[in-house]
């Protein structure tokens, strides 16, 4: 059995490391399995409390804190294995968590990318926002789970507990086949942070590359471990995010289009955002498209390296919009969803 590293970044998580660090520890097999931390120069006790601790683990001490993706990006460099686990912090693993993903990559040399099911940590019968079972992509670009429409979450009752081939794997608990990794040039830095899981999983599709959530495996989440979703800083970096890896990877025919929707529908976000009383995180949606605008350029340059396929072509894409169903014909729950 090939060798996975499990690959936590951490910045000023002392009391997650806590928490969850010896739950992780007990539920993964050593003979074949080894954890790392990649430290983004915390400045709470961590590294004190990982080496007083857990000496075996491995540990990457980075200079300064370069986000999710400079994080990932640096620290992975110094570790060597098959395959990267890359895993939150925040997440609380089960007994039988690790063996149904690597079974996936052992058994099936087409998935590139693989992922759990996540669940909520703090209602455990539930599914959780960062990912669920499994990420899909509308039309115009919007991201879903299976058990998550926008802020609706599903009760898990098994309905969605078969293995499939989709468009994205949550960046909380995500396994990539290392040489696919570095193919892909990994994560895109200028994203920091959000949404670049699924500009990686789009890249690795449109690569050939099969993208799966593996039921099997379930995690649970404690979600906003960093920036909470009250943050305005999450949703400027959703917006400017989304519109970035929808630019990189759409294809020629589609560009123009989706982007003359988005930009109506982004306004109509925002001035809901007003009505709210949610002024701040309205004012994150201008500027996500004022630095959008601004890396235009680089942006430019990138799509120019980049394969970009027909979406109809990928699995997890949906050819309808999600908004129109979620917001104007009510529908709440994936299984609802009309696909045909």
């Amino acid at each position: 059995m090939k060798n996975t590293a499990i690959v936590i970044l951490n910045w000023n998580g002392e009391k997650f490391l806590e928490k969850f660090l010896p739950v992780l520890i007990d539920n993964s097999p050593k003979e074949f399995s080894k954890i790392w931390i990649i430290d983004n120069a915390s400045n709470d006790n961590s590294i004190e409390y990982i080496n007083n601790n857990f000496p075996e683990i491995g540990l990457v001490q980075l200079d300064k804190n370069y986000g999710f993706t400079g994080g990932y990006n640096k620290g992975l460099k110094e570790i060597e294995a098959d395959y990267y686990l890359i895993l939150n912090s925040d997440i609380e693993v089960t007994p039988d968590w690790l063996l149904p993903l690597i079974d996936e990559m052992e058994n099936n040399p087409g998935t590139g990318i693989c992922g759990p099911k996540l669940l909520d940590y703090h209602q455990k019968d539930k599914f959780e926002y960062a990912g669920a079972s499994g990420g899909f992509i509308d039309k115009y670009g919007y991201p879903f789970c299976r058990g998550r429409l926008f802020e609706s979450l599903e009760q898990d009752s098994g309905q969605y507990d078969d293995s499939i081939s989709c468009f994205w794997i949550t960046g909380a608990a995500l396994m990539i086949r290392t040489e696919l990794f570095w193919e892909l040039g990994g994560f895109d830095d200028s994203f920091f942070a959000h949404m670049e899981e699924i500009d990686l999983c789009w890249r690795a599709k449109n690569n050939g590359h099969k993208v799966v959530c593996v039921p099997k495996s379930i995690v649970y989440h404690v979600g906003g471990g960093t920036l909470p979703k009250a943050n305005a800083s999450k949703t400027y970096y959703n917006f400017k995010n989304n519109l970035s890896l929808l630019f990189k990877n759409l294809p020629s025919e589609r560009l123009f289009r989706v982007f003359l929707a988005r930009f109506f529908l982004d306004q109509l976000a925002a001035i809901r955002m007003i009505l709210q009383d949610n002024f701040k995180h309205s004012m994150s949606v201008y500027k996500a498209y004022f630095k959008f605008s601004l890396s235009l350029l680089g942006l430019i340059k990138k799509r120019k390296k980049l394969n970009q396929k027909s979406l109809q072509a990928h699995d997890g894409f949906y050819d309808k919009s999600i908004v129109y169903q979620y917001f104007l014909k009510g529908i709440n729950k994936f299984k609802d969803l009309p696909f045909f």
